[in-house]
């Protein structure tokens, strides 16, 4: 039988439930705790096997160079470690949108790692992929992982999975600007001088339902973003008017998200607040990578 040559797999989309950024180290990283969670919302990959060169072909929205592509970043860390495949073609198709806080590029550089993976001849493993993406960005870990929820510390790579909560709808409002990493940490490090969070979102337990979520779900950065861009409190504000649960910004930025019990109406939703509106789900489990012969 002809071996797999090819792989296919949805790169989730994530949202954090809660996210604090804690002490600075020497180095200049902060460590975080958070609560990741999948969305169903996912950009469509295929990694190809081949003989010839190493190349990246991006359909949709501009994903900026090809060099800094995590997608591209995180094969080559595959083929560093492992010294295989000879060469590959990875065809990404952008959905997620790009430089909202949703981790579209960890999601794609954990999609590629989990499907060069299943192709190997020699896999490593889901725990030796974890230690490879940590290098990649604190999302990745997560987005690597098999894990729908999750609370993570440090810079995203201690995970401690969590059972999945029941599926919701989620609301993504991009308000109609972005928001560079780099930017939101150098404002929050501004703003609170030495003082920093301290850890709150421990016990397993207390994430065992949206109800019980809700109370921790604060993010670090949602003020010092909405410093610089007065219009995250009002999407906030319009959110919880229309029946969310939990309204918050995500990662970094921009989006801010609404967790609804029912699907909400996405035309009303965009009446009512400034950006677009994007209706999706969290998601339920962890897509499959999807191996394709010939």
């Amino acid at each position: 039988m002809t071996a797999p040559q090819a792989a296919r797999v949805n790169a989730q989309a994530k949202i954090n439930l809660g996210l604090r950024v804690l002490a600075k180290e020497s180095g200049g990283w902060h460590q975080i705790e958070t609560v990741f969670a999948r969305l169903a919302l996912a950009d469509p990959i295929e990694v190809r096997v081949t003989d010839g060169p190493r190349r990246l072909d991006v359909k949709g929205a501009d994903a900026g160079p090809l060099a800094e592509n995590l997608a591209l970043r995180a094969a080559l860390a595959y083929i560093q470690a492992t010294g295989w495949p000879p060469g590959f073609r990875i065809t990404l198709e952008k959905r997620i949108p790009i430089g909202a806080g949703l981790g579209g590029g960890s999601a794609d550089a954990g999609a590629v790692l989990r499907a060069l993976d299943a192709l190997a001849p020699h896999p490593l493993g889901e725990e030796a992929l974890l230690k490879l993406s940590a290098p990649l960005g604190a999302d990745v870990p997560f987005l690597t992982s098999s894990a729908v929820l999750a609370l993570a510390w440090g810079r995203g790579e201690r995970l401690l999975r969590l059972a999945p909560l029941p599926e919701r709808s989620v609301a993504l409002v991009q308000p109609g600007f972005t928001v560079k990493t780099a930017d939101a940490y150098r404002w929050l490090d501004a703003a609170r001088g030495d003082r920093v969070s301290d850890p709150s979102l421990t016990g397993a337990e207390r994430f065992a339902s949206w109800e019980a979520l809700g109370p921790l779900t604060a993010n670090d950065f949602e003020a010092v973003v909405a410093a610089h861009h007065a219009g995250v409190p009002g999407v906030v504000d319009a959110l919880l008017d229309a029946g969310a649960s939990i309204a918050r910004m995500t990662g970094s930025g921009s989006t801010v998200y609404g967790i609804f019990a029912l699907p909400p109406d996405a035309a009303k939703l965009a009446a009512r607040v400034p950006g677009s509106v994007l209706v999706t789900k969290s998601a339920s489990a962890v897509e499959q990578v999807e191996l394709v012969r010939a």
